[in-house]
Formats: structure tokens, C-alpha cells, sequence
């Protein structure tokens, strides 16, 4: 198949496109800058623009949409217009051009109203009840695909977990940033039960849902390592990767939640450079346990993970090594 990556500049982007190259498709991608995938064609430009959205689409037969504004604050009006409109303006591309298939790469925050999520499976995208921008808008872009599902443009929605690995910026980067600045607390005790998954199970779940779509279409599904471990237990083992100092100061998690809310209002009228240092949202998720339970997507997708989480910690302390 010759399939579209949106937003292969990213980490998991860049790698579904080298996933999908080397499972011998021919891939084309589509972000604002290059992707730096060898053996892909890259086409710039902004899920924003219809006519850059038209040349990108045109000519293939599959699309994975992973372009979207990531950020825990922000312009609520530019999550809008990257997240939401971008989707419906991709979606409708497709279906002009007659593409048959599509990927759309969600998030489990578009199902998180903020209690512990225990062994759930995944449970239908609320807009409404969602936490952040970013949470609220990717909700309503994946109901937005999966109503789009037909017998010809076949959707299927996947949740990657919280990903991370070497080179990632979203996580580990802040993680060891801030800990290595003292700037890196525990919630409560960091107890808290979260699942999490290496870059390369993430890439390969979405290659399998692409090849599984037309099975399975009209779905969403979580994807996880399938190995919950304390918030603790995650960021010391992130920590010692890098060489850096595990947290070990502790905030009680409430106090965490009202000072995230706070930042986040201060952060609307004057924002800072970087990401703000708490939000409620983040505050949330380092306090209740999120993981899932992994059965139904593994018998769907007909896909298991490769990588654990001890060996993905190897080898992202082989990453900072070098």
C-alpha cells in the first residue's frame, strides 16, 4: 500500500513511517517540517490548509493520522484548530480522493474524567468530561474519525498510553530535566499504579491496526506495555537512566491539583516559554492509576509488545550513555 503519515516529525510518527517502510509499504509523510525518515517522501505543509491537506492525500491508498497540537497549555482556540478542524479537514480529503483506509492515533486522555482508571478497556471518547485542551479536542477529533467509518474510508481509532524512549521530548526530556533541577516532586507517595509504552510496541501496534483495519474498523482500542508499576518506581527508573537523581520530595496530591489549576490560569494571561511546571490534568495523572486491560486489543490488532519496560529503561540508558 502506499500510506500517509501525518505528523511524522514527531517521535511517533517518525517511527510508525519507518515501522510502516520497513514492513514494505511506500510511505509518504506529511507534517510542517521534514521528517528525517530515510526512504519516505516527505510533503510539507499543515493538516490547517486544505489545499496542503489535498496534496498530501493525493494518490494513496491509507492514512495515519498522528499530527495534532500536544501540549499540557496553550491557545484553547489552537488545539481547536489543529486537533479538531484539522481532522475534519483530513477526513474530508480522504474521502474525496477515495481513500479506503485510515489510522487515526488517539489518546486514552480522551476518556479520562479524572478518577483512577483500574483495569478498564477502552471506554467512548467524552469531550465534555475530558481534562485539558489537549484532552478535550482530541476527543472530539476521534469521534469526529469514527463517525466517519463506512464501507469505503474503514476508521479505526488507537490509544497509545503515555510513550516514551530514547530521544523522546514529551516525557522522559522533561523528566530528567526537571529532576536534575529539583524541580521534580512525588504526589503523595507515588503509588499510584500507571501503565506506560516503549516507543517501538507503540509503533508496532499502529502498523498492525493499519493491517488489521478492514477487521476491526469502527473501534477504539488502548494500547499499553501491559506492565503497570508505580509513578515512583517509572520516574526513578527514568532518572537513573540518565544518571540524574530519582525524586524524593513529596506534595500531597490535592494541593497539587489547586496549584495546577492556578498555573493554569496564570499561564492563560501570561504564558511561559516552556511548559508550565504543574496543571491539573498532570497533577491528576501522576496521582490516580491509569492501566488497562490489554486482551481485547491483543486478540483484535493481532499484535503483542516486544519491548519491556526494563528493557526499554536499558535501552534509553544506552541512549544517554552515548
Amino acid at each position: 500500500m502506499k500510506v500517509l503519515v501525518t505528523g511524522a516529525s514527531g517521535l511517533l510518527g517518525g517511527a510508525v513511517a519507518a515501522g510502516l517502510r520497513d514492513a514494505g509499504h511506500e510511505v509518504r509523510t506529511f507534517q510542517r517540517r521534514p521528517s528525517g525518515v530515510p526512504g519516505v517522501e516527505d510533503v510539507l505543509g499543515s493538516v490547517t490548509v486544505p489545499d496542503d491537506v489535498q496534496r498530501a492525500v493525493a494518490g494513496v491508498d491509507a492514512a495515519v493520522h498522528l499530527a495534532a497540537k500536544v501540549s499540557f497549555a496553550g491557545d484553547p482556540a489552537d488545539f481547536e484548530r489543529v486537533n479538531v478542524e484539522g481532522t475534519r479537514t483530513l477526513l474530508d480529503a480522504l474521502r474525496t480522493a477515495h481513500v479506503e483506509r485510515l489510522v487515526f492515533v488517539s489518546s486514552p486522555s480522551v476518556a479520562h474524567a479524572g478518577s483512577s482508571i483500574v483495569g478498564d478497556d477502552a471506554t467512548a471518547a467524552d469531550p465534555e468530561h475530558a481534562r485539558g485542551d489537549y484532552a478535550r479536542t482530541k476527543a472530539k477529533a476521534e469521534l469526529l474519525a469514527l463517525a466517519a467509518d463506512s464501507a469505503d474510508l474503514r476508521v479505526v481509532a488507537v490509544r497509545p498510553h503515555i510513550v516514551w524512549g530514547p530521544g523522546d521530548t514529551q516525557l522522559v526530556e522533561r523528566v530528567v530535566e526537571r529532576a536534575r533541577a529539583g524541580r521534580l516532586p512525588l504526589l503523595d507517595h507515588g503509588a499510584a499504579l500507571i501503565d506506560t509504552t516503549y516507543i517501538d510496541n507503540a509503533a508496532s501496534a499502529i502498523v498492525a491496526a493499519l493491517h488489521r483495519v478492514d477487521a476491526v474498523h469502527g473501534n477504539a482500542y488502548v494500547v499499553t506495555n501491559g506492565e503497570p508499576r508505580p509513578v515512583a518506581e517509572l520516574l526513578a527508573g527514568i532518572c537513573a537512566a540518565a544518571g540524574v537523581r530519582a525524586p524524593a520530595w513529596r506534595v500531597p496530591a490535592g494541593l497539587a491539583r489547586a496549584a495546577g489549576s492556578a498555573i493554569e490560569a496564570v499561564w492563560r494571561v501570561r504564558p511561559g516559554e516552556d511548559e508550565p511546571p504543574m496543571t491539573r490534568f498532570l497533577a491528576e495523572q501522576l496521582s490516580t492509576a491509569h492501566w488497562f486491560d490489554q486482551r481485547r486489543t491483543r486478540t483484535a490488532l493481532e499484535w503483542e509488545p516486544q519491548v519491556s519496560v526494563d528493557e526499554g529503561l536499558r535501552r534509553l540508558a544506552h541512549h544517554y550513555r552515548r
